[in-house]
């Protein structure tokens, strides 16, 4: 069975028409994060996370949430609007 983001040495490959709507995939690809979603209007939608605090964290992690882990590290940074 295909998954909907599928990494080899040439690259990621993504099959959208597998994807949930608004939920997220990722990967790990040349030491980044690549976090991809389709949102509620089937836009497909990429992010590259290289901060290596973030991509150790997830690739350390066995039960990966990639939304905590990211909430965690915007909150710890204190990235959110004020």
């Amino acid at each position: 069975m295909d998954s909907a983001i599928e990494v080899n040495d040439e690259g990621v490959k993504i099959n959208p028409e597998i994807m949930e709507n608004e939920k997220f995939y990722h990967c790990i690809f040349n030491d980044k994060v690549i976090l991809v979603f389709k949102d509620h209007q089937e836009f497909l939608n990429c992010f590259e996370i290289e901060e290596k605090e973030i991509v150790e964290q997830i690739k350390s992690s066995n039960d990966v949430n990639v939304n905590s882990i990211l909430e965690s590290y915007i909150e710890k940074e204190k990235l959110k609007k004020q």
